[in-house]
């Protein structure tokens, strides 16, 4: 009896075995699901309706302010259920009782929050079918010889994705999103991180776009001269500003001269002998006792046990894959700041990326 009875709980556990793992794959493979259904909420407003409320909404009260057609109330419901079972809201009560209320993610996606950063522009931009399809044709990209010289976005689009922006008109919305990001990262760095800019009097944050990074710290530090460099067409839609100087030029060809220059989220963009090329710009451009100053992403090498900042390091590197950019690990960035001629560096954890600074 006792033989009979092991074998149960044998196959028993076998059983489980496959049941999980059958459980695990559905879930990675409706991940992108996740992503939409954030989309739409953000889309739809759900979260300001929410904030708007006063933290609290019923059903009907997002329903009201999102202008949802009353025929889809019942689905509505679903998605709320969706966003709340993935931690993107909570909620209190059940059916018709249910009162909505906004969790930390969701708090960071409305327009005067506590924080005042609103990163809502950044959904649009990193959940679009443009990357979707992209990463459709993986297994193309990979086997492909004609494939071989082009990037993936290429091999699905036809174009570089600077020249699709232009096309579909969608700058406006990339740099809505960056800056959106850097108003974020800015808060978090002048807060808790200030002493990066000691013995700074002039800084360049080169390719700032429209110069976010820079306006901030010329707000918080209004003895440190800003100057931002970036592409013409880029800088001839910046704001006017009597803090911060803008500058037309080419990263891999000039950077003016600074105690610090600002390399904010770009280096991730470019392959490796790019990306030295303009650490080597950068060093020509400080004195012997300035620094270059990254904010970008360190890949986790596996000390870490939070598995949300290694995925997220590990997707935005598939991501970045499709542009022919690179997320680098430690040795990786060391690597380079070797090849561009410097001799010291210092990493500083933020969030899934990192504060790096580097000396000549």
């Amino acid at each position: 009896m006792a033989s009979g009875m092991q074998h149960k709980n044998a196959i028993s556990t076998a059983t489980e075995g496959l049941i999980q793992a059958q459980l695990e794959l559905y879930h990675h493979s409706l991940g992108y699901v996740k992503s939409v259904v954030l989309r739409a909420a953000t889309e739809l407003g759900i979260p300001d309706t929410i904030h708007r409320h006063g933290g609290l909404a019923t059903l009907s009260d997002i329903a009201t302010q999102t202008g949802i057609h009353q025929s889809k109330y019942s689905h509505l419901r679903r998605l709320m259920h969706a966003l709340t079972v993935t931690g993107i809201c909570s909620v209190e009560g059940y059916d018709d009782d249910a009162r909505y209320k906004l969790t930390l993610v969701s708090s960071i996606l409305v327009e005067g929050g506590e924080s005042m950063c609103n990163l809502s522009p950044m959904v649009p931009l990193l959940v679009e079918l443009l990357k979707l399809t992209m990463l459709f044709d993986i297994k193309e990209w990979f086997t492909d010889e004609r494939a071989s010289a082009m990037t993936l976005f290429e091999v699905t689009h036809g174009c570089t994705p600077s020249k699709m922006k232009a096309k579909k008109g969608a700058c406006g919305i990339f740099q809505a999103a960056m800056v959106a990001d850097t108003n974020l990262v800015m808060e978090v760095v002048l807060k808790e991180h200030m002493d990066i800019f000691k013995g700074v009097s002039s800084l360049v944050d080169a390719g700032g776009a429209l110069g976010a990074a820079a306006a901030a710290i010329a707000k918080a530090l209004p003895h440190v001269k800003c100057t931002v460099l970036d592409l013409p067409h880029v800088i001839v839609g910046a704001p006017t500003s009597h803090d911060v100087q803008y500058v037309a030029g080419d990263v891999f060809e000039y950077v003016p001269p600074a105690d610090a220059i600002l390399l904010k989220w770009i280096l991730c963009i470019w392959r490796d002998e790019d990306a030295v090329k303009v650490l080597r710009r950068c060093k020509e451009a400080i004195p012997a006792g300035g620094k270059v100053i990254i904010f970008d992403g360190v890949v986790d090498s596996g000390a870490s046990q939070n598995v949300i900042l290694k995925e997220t390091q590990v997707l935005f590197d598939i991501m970045m894959m499709g542009i022919d950019g690179v997320e680098r690990d430690e040795q990786q960035w060391k690597k380079m700041f070797v090849e561009a001629g410097f001799g010291d560096y210092k990493f500083t954890p933020v969030g899934h990326r990192s504060i790096i600074e580097v000396y000549p």
